[in-house]
């Protein structure tokens, strides 16, 4: 990330997964998170991260905490599987679940990174995880038929307005965000969880904003910040620009496949983040731990919860030495 701040100079952090379940009785997944045997990915993604010094660790596949609570995985208890993109860290073990599992993956996903592993010898993605099951690139402009949700373009899932796949391009080729409604259809106003995958890494990505700026009070304070209510000014200080309005980070050009589709994603988040009615989760976002309920608890109640304002700006903490030596 980019600019460096004092004590934060590298992204640490969760790697999350969502089980959106319809009131049709399907179920579906979005992302997987990392697989537990990790040093069975492609040889070309174990050989990066080990070269990198990365720690990759998942005590469980996704699937095997599905198992534990009670969903027939191997009977096809999940429906379909969504890749927001095709990063080691997103795509868990597919092979953990029924070949009745279809796997959904975003515009261009297909060209750009099939055929995998052992075939393609550089991909960083396993071919068994493809292999007989249904693989299902939805064209989200075409059909979507034209649908646009901010400045996304947009796929009713069920043909009912209550999930949608975004087309949110920049990150990876294929990458996709997901909106799901936790409101029932009647109920009024409409409230929504929008899941970010890696439009960006780091909250401080896309706020503040010009829609969320920079309170003059933040309650609560996060939690390594010595104050039970910090004074904003403290934490526009250590802003790289003194900006109550500007996120504190910039999108880095190694992190993404396009960066100016990829600014454009993270201005399109920020307008999300405007809403009272959306509680927007990205992949990797450790302030979050603690604080959001988990499976498996549901998150639909979160607005009843005041979760959004909860958790807005727990990410600040991350700049608690920055702070202290001002």
């Amino acid at each position: 990330m980019k600019p460096k701040y004092k004590g934060k100079d590298q992204l640490t952090g969760p790697t999350f997964s969502f089980l959106i379940e319809h009131n049709s009785g399907k179920r579906l997944l979005f992302d997987l998170g990392i697989r537990k045997d990790a040093d069975n990915m492609a040889p070309t993604i174990v050989h990066s991260f080990k070269s990198k010094g990365w720690t990759v660790k998942a005590e469980k596949n996704t699937a095997d905490i599905l198992q534990e609570a009670g969903f027939d995985i191997q009977g096809g208890a999940i429906d379909a599987v969504i890749y927001s993109h095709h990063h080691f860290d997103h795509v868990g073990d597919m092979t953990t679940f029924s070949p009745s599992t279809q796997l959904i993956v975003g515009p261009g996903f297909k060209e750009a990174h099939l055929p995998a592993y052992p075939i393609n010898k550089e991909s960083p993605n396993l071919q068994s995880d493809f292999e007989n099951r249904d693989v299902r690139e939805v064209d989200i402009a075409t059909e979507g038929a034209g649908l646009k949700i901010g400045r996304f373009n947009a796929y009713d899932y069920f043909g009912d307005g209550s999930f949608y796949l975004l087309d949110t391009p920049g990150h990876a080729q294929g990458h996709v965000c997901a909106l799901a409604r936790t409101t029932a259809p009647l109920d009024a106003p409409a409230t929504f969880v929008m899941m970010g995958g890696d439009a960006c890494h780091h909250a401080g990505e896309f706020r503040p904003s010009q829609y969320q700026p920079l309170p003059t009070e933040v309650s609560p304070s996060p939690e390594s910040l010595p104050q039970p209510i910090c004074p904003g000014h403290l934490l526009q200080d250590v802003h790289c620009n003194k900006s109550a309005n500007q996120p504190y980070y910039e999108v880095t050009e190694s992190f993404c496949y396009d960066l100016q589709q990829c600014h454009s994603t993270v201005e399109g988040l920020q307008e999300f983040d405007a809403s009272d009615d959306i509680l927007l989760i990205i992949a990797h976002d450790a302030s979050l731990l603690g604080a959001l309920d988990f499976f498996p608890d549901s998150l639909n109640h979160w607005r009843e919860k005041d979760l959004d304002a909860k958790t807005r700006w727990r990410f600040l903490g991350d700049f608690s030495e920055a702070v202290g030596r001002q």
